[in-house]
């Protein structure tokens, strides 16, 4: 009996410890079956392509390649292939789903198997430029290519690799001599899980603007699975940077809300074990986090993703179900604070990754202080939503004692710039977070801005997502003119360029910017790139008149 107890006792004990140890406690659970509960059913789409084309070297194209139309795809279904060995076909839009096609005889009777090499592009270039030798810093096995062994004919191949893509080059790699094929039936099931659809602009806005939002809504519906993905090529994850923008995007167009629920739960049911969130999450096999991938800022805007789901929806049952992922973030930066109210960049930078943007030699000093003070605001908007303000009571003194240490410390009132102590570079992420967090008035943030296309050696945004909270800074600063402007040049600059959904990485001076050092890499339908839709809805008296 005394064993019995005793046993008893160190399983509670042990137990306790277990649970003592994960923040969350059982909590996780409940949040991955609810995150289960709303994963949404994807749409199947059949796409058929449209045309053979020709892909040649052009000085003045997009990335220096040319497509032009040779034949109907229909000419391809009647032509013998044996000889022909290889060709260029365009689906005319952006596909994400699973690629097939067909093989037959066009007469003798197969006495070999077929072997093909196929490779997909979202843009001329992949199906262009020769894969190997790989210099590139992610993994070789992310580009599409794949071979393909047919060892009877006739037959239908389904790839069960999912491809994002709208070309596709058929290389025939060996076949018998003896017979020859047609190639036919070529499609895509195309999947997405947006079934809304948004209602049309009205016919009197701006052309561009209109082909823009269009892109826009086609790049959100392409990374609308059964996460909000990143890239539907690559990573074909969940981050929680995107899931911000994504969510502001849809909350304006599709309107399909549960998809952010099932996103927002995932994240809390796989953050770590100390109540901090992860960045990202892998959904298959099964949904995991990325472990030890700790990003500062994306961290924090879980809170102001969270709080938008609830302006957006009403639903305070999630909202209140998640409230301590919420308040948990807040720690991050209630820990590295210092006394004097700047942000501890140096420890900061040391035990996380701070992102904001694709650009190695941004200066990210500035930008921490705004982003922490921003998240401090939206944290304590979702707490009054809540009725939880009490919570979080020191977060107004805080963020008066941050504000006020980041104008002190950073405003440079001869230039109107705000500059690191660290390092005096002077960049658009600085001036944008001074900005989006109130540090600088709307005077001086205005200032700041104009400043900016006047100073030499500026540190540029290099990706759309800095480019979001530009056109955020400019509308924040009632530079109206200047946010459509900005717009129309560097999205509607991808349009003109042959987009049909919008990029990772975008340098209006540099086809060829790639974050991993090899240009076909580049994600050619990327989450981040999609927040047009967002501005055009939300601000029509800006962008649509």
């Amino acid at each position: 009996m005394i064993r019995f107890i005793l046993l008893n006792f160190l399983l509670l004990s042990f137990t306790s410890i277990c649970f003592s140890q994960d923040y969350y406690g059982n909590s996780r659970k409940q949040w991955l079956q609810k995150a289960e509960q709303y994963k949404p059913e994807l749409i199947i789409t059949e796409k058929k392509p449209l045309h053979i084309v020709n892909v040649s070297p052009d000085e003045y194209a997009f990335q220096k390649w040319k497509v032009t139309n040779i034949h109907p795809i229909d000419t391809l279904y009647n032509m013998p292939f044996r000889l022909k060995k290889e060709v260029i076909i365009d689906f005319g839009e952006h596909m994400t789903g699973n690629f097939c096609f067909s093989v037959r005889t066009t007469g003798l009777a197969a006495d070999g198997p077929l072997r093909f090499k196929l490779t997909f592009g979202e843009v001329p270039s992949e199906v262009a430029v020769p894969f190997d030798p790989y210099p590139g810093n992610l993994s070789r096995a992310w580009l599409q290519d794949e071979i393909v062994s047919i060892m009877y004919v006739p037959e239908t191949v389904t790839l069960h690799r999912r491809l994002a893509f709208r070309y596709v080059k058929i290389e025939l790699l060996a076949s018998s001599p003896y017979y020859d094929f047609n190639i036919y039936d070529i499609k895509c099931l195309a999947r997405t899980s947006a079934k809304n659809i948004p209602e049309e602009l009205p016919s009197s806005v701006d052309p561009m603007i209109r082909k823009i939002e269009r892109v826009s809504l086609n790049t959100l519906k392409e990374c609308m699975q059964t996460v909000y993905e990143d890239g539907p090529k690559r990573d074909q994850r969940l981050w929680i940077g995107d899931l911000y923008l994504e969510a502001l995007g849809n909350n304006y167009s599709f309107k399909q809300h549960d998809l952010t629920k099932r996103c927002l739960y995932l994240l809390a049911g796989l953050s770590d074990k100390n109540g901090y969130l992860l960045a990202t999450v892998i959904e298959n096999p099964v949904p995991r986090a990325q472990d030890k991938q700790f990003l500062y800022e994306y961290a924090l805007l879980y809170n102001a993703s969270l709080k938008d789901y609830l302006e957006a929806t009403k639903d305070y049952e999630t909202a209140e179900d998640l409230w301590p992922v919420a308040k948990k973030q807040i720690d991050i930066v209630r820990t590295n604070v210092k006394s004097n109210g700047l942000m501890d960049f140096e420890k900061v930078n040391k035990n996380w990754w701070i992102f904001f943007d694709w650009k190695e030699d941004l200066y990210k000093e500035v930008p921490l202080q705004g982003v922490s003070i921003f998240a401090l605001k939206e944290s304590y908007k979702l707490a009054q939503l809540l009725g939880k303000e009490k919570e979080v009571a020191d977060l107004p003194a805080l963020i008066k004692k941050m504000t006020k240490a980041a104008h002190k410390n950073y405003y440079d009132k001869k230039s109107g710039l705000f500059i690191g102590i660290g390092n005096k570079q002077i960049s658009y992420a600085s001036q944008i977070w001074m900005i989006l967090s109130e540090v600088a008035t709307k005077t001086e943030g205005e200032k700041a801005l104009s400043a900016l296309h006047t100073t030499q050696n500026v540190c540029h945004p290099g990706t759309p997502y800095m480019y979001h909270y530009y056109i955020q800074s400019l509308i924040n600063c009632g530079m109206n003119a200047e946010a459509k402007k900005a717009l129309i040049d560097y999205w509607g600059g991808m349009i003109k360029k042959g987009a049909d959904t919008f990029w990772e990485a975008y340098d209006p001076n540099n086809d060829f910017i790639s974050p991993y050092y090899f240009y076909p890499m580049n994600s050619y339908c990327h989450a981040w790139s999609c927040t047009p839709v967002y501005f055009i809805r939300k601000y029509p008296e800006i962008f649509q008149k």
